[in-house]
């Protein structure tokens, strides 16, 4: 089911905070929408909309709008790399405004995320853990204006060809083409921790002590193969990334 937008004033639109996520395929199911609006809920204080940009709507919630995934226009067969992503960057996507947080749908909150609509700067990302020293973030939580990068898609279909030849995936063109504008930083260290890098204890600990909860973290990022209900349950891992049940996890997933 499609939720239309309710009309409101200017003011009203520019102070609102919208959390955007992105369903398409069969990867994961409508639960996963429900349980990020679910914890979203329960780890602010500041009023928001959730919207889901996906094809499918079979059992999302209703305090999710839904709208379809805008078309990239892509050639037939083109590689999927996160592509869809870049789509909540349309000029004017279903005539939403205000600031937009981007969540991933499989990441786990676990502390008051207030301060990721108010931090300052025009766009925030996660830098990359792995590779610190390039500009390129990691695009499971990102923040910006809605219509405040009008050049970023009609950029990204003229020239799809050259980009798809000179950037692995969404996540690096984006950040490459926000920071051609002078408008890329980071948000701060600590907030954002990856599951594999930051909280699973190295082999052979790994196989004694269950994964920890890194300080002052707030929103825990699933990347590779590994995803919350390996992170429930147990396994899911490489051969040397064992992984034990978090009961964090389970606690913070619903």
């Amino acid at each position: 089911m499609t939720h239309d937008v309710i009309p409101q004033s200017l003011s009203d639109t520019e102070q609102k905070n919208v959390i955007l996520c992105m369903k398409w395929g069969t990867k994961y199911g409508s639960e996963y929408v429900n349980r990020l609006y679910n914890m979203v809920k329960r780890h602010t204080t500041v009023d928001f909309q959730m919207v889901c940009l996906t094809d499918r709507t079979e059992g999302i919630t209703p305090e999710v709008q839904c709208f379809p995934i805008p078309s990239l226009a892509l050639p037939e067969g083109s590689p999927e790399r996160g592509w869809n992503k870049l789509s909540t960057f349309e000029p004017d996507l279903y005539g939403l405004k205000g600031n937009a947080l981007f969540l991933d749908l499989d990441v786990v909150i676990v502390d008051n995320i207030d301060d990721f609509f108010t931090y300052p700067g025009d766009f925030l990302i996660i830098h990359d853990w792995k590779r610190p020293w390039r500009i390129t973030g990691n695009s499971s939580v990102y923040r910006f204006k809605l219509g405040a990068f009008p050049g970023l898609m009609p950029y990204f279909r003229e020239h799809f060809d050259e980009i798809r030849e000179k950037f692995r995936n969404e996540q690096a063109y984006l950040s490459w083409y926000v920071d051609q504008e002078k408008k890329l930083s980071y948000w701060p260290d600590s907030w954002c921790k990856s599951y594999k890098y930051h909280c699973l204890q190295k082999i052979p600990l790994a196989y004694f002590k269950p994964p920890v909860k890194p300080q002052d973290v707030k929103i825990i990022i699933f990347h590779g193969e590994i995803n919350p209900p390996d992170a429930i349950n147990g396994g899911g891992g490489k051969w040397y990334r064992y992984v034990l049940p978090s009961k964090w996890i389970k606690d913070a997933w619903q």
